[in-house]
């Protein structure tokens, strides 16, 4: 378990028992006078993602102690989002996926109406997986071996004679990937791609697993299924026959150094902004380009909020208890703002 999810898990437990509400903040701001953002409205957007608001949030508290007015958080799928940044009808999303999201980031007007610098978060994982009793019993390896029905009918949780696989929420990117492989690797025939509800039909899932039953579904990290579902113990990853993904990625090579290819290549997270409100607030600017967040912390978090710790006072504190323990490097971003603005 990574020291970040320890430290998390322990300090919130111990804040519930306690009944603390919320870890208090050095009192360390400028005066209000002083500060680059002050009069300055900022609406965030973030997708139906839930665990995507530990992020987002974050971004919210250093904008905050900037001195900018941010309203609530609103939930726009990421396609619509690009687009009403690109035309300023909003003015940042902390949850911008590359280049999973390329086609939505070209699409909207690309670098000359959006802001994207920086890595807010790196290597997000994402492909398809399979119970690992089933991949043992069956030698299953690559997700080609599907398009034999007979290892396909493994995987029917509804009886129509083909894998049921629990795929991605329409407007997220992965399913047109999904959409784009299934015909590239002939599986049409015999892999149906389930939709709608991710975390609905996720938990059909897992609760399958549980019966004991063979499972097949999509996921990425960041994100809770991982620690539920852990790869190389109760699950394993699937390969795929070669690499195949749609739009702007058409010609990106999937396969790793070591031979091995599982049909993506890992994603960075990026904060995405309307550009034209970026060149008038540096601060934010600069803030947006050198916030930092590790995967395991994203994950960490997203585990808590899995396992009930998901109103929003909960994740507030888990981003207050996030910054009271990276203090030191919460305060460097409002430094590298602050001087921003004064250039």
């Amino acid at each position: 378990m990574h020291p970040i999810f320890r430290t998390l898990r322990r300090l919130l437990a111990s804040c519930l028992i306690a009944g603390a509400a919320m870890l208090a903040l050095p009192a360390t701001a400028a005066p209000a006078a002083d500060l680059p953002g002050k009069g300055v409205q900022v609406l965030p957007l973030k997708s139906s993602i839930a665990e995507e608001t530990f992020q987002t949030l974050l971004v919210v508290k250093a904008l905050e102690k900037l001195g900018y007015d941010v309203q609530p958080i609103r939930e726009v799928d990421y396609p619509a989002a690009h687009i009403a940044l690109a035309n300023g009808d909003a003015t940042f999303m902390a949850n911008h996926w590359n280049p999973l999201h390329a086609d939505y980031y070209k699409n909207a007007g690309g670098d000359a109406r959006l802001y994207r610098k920086g890595v807010y978060s790196a290597n997000a994982a994402q492909g398809y997986l399979i119970d690992k009793n089933t991949a043992d019993a069956y030698h299953i390896t690559n997700l080609e071996q599907l398009k034999d029905p007979d290892i396909a009918r493994l995987f029917d949780a509804d009886g129509d004679g083909t894998a049921d696989l629990t795929g991605c929420t329409p407007g997220w990117g992965c399913e047109a990937a999904i959409e784009h492989q299934l015909t590239a690797y002939e599986l049409r025939d015999t892999v149906t791609h389930k939709q709608g509800s991710y975390s609905a039909l996720m938990a059909d899932t897992i609760a399958r697993y549980q019966a004991g039953k063979p499972i097949l579904y999509y996921t990425w990290t960041p994100y809770w299924v991982s620690n539920v579902l852990k790869p190389g113990q109760d699950v394993v990853w699937l390969q795929v026959p070669f690499s195949a993904l749609p739009g702007e990625q058409g010609d990106t090579d999937t396969e790793l150094p070591n031979g091995k290819n599982y049909g993506f290549i890992a994603n960075n997270q990026q904060i995405v902004a309307n550009k034209a409100w970026t060149d008038q607030n540096p601060a934010a600017a600069r803030l947006f380009e050198v916030m930092r967040l590790d995967v395991a912390d994203i994950n960490g978090e997203n585990y808590l909020m899995s396992q009930g710790q998901n109103k929003p006072a909960d994740i507030e504190r888990h981003v207050d208890v996030w910054i009271k323990f990276h203090q030191a490097i919460f305060d460097d971003w409002i430094a590298q703002a602050m001087a921003a603005a004064r250039r």
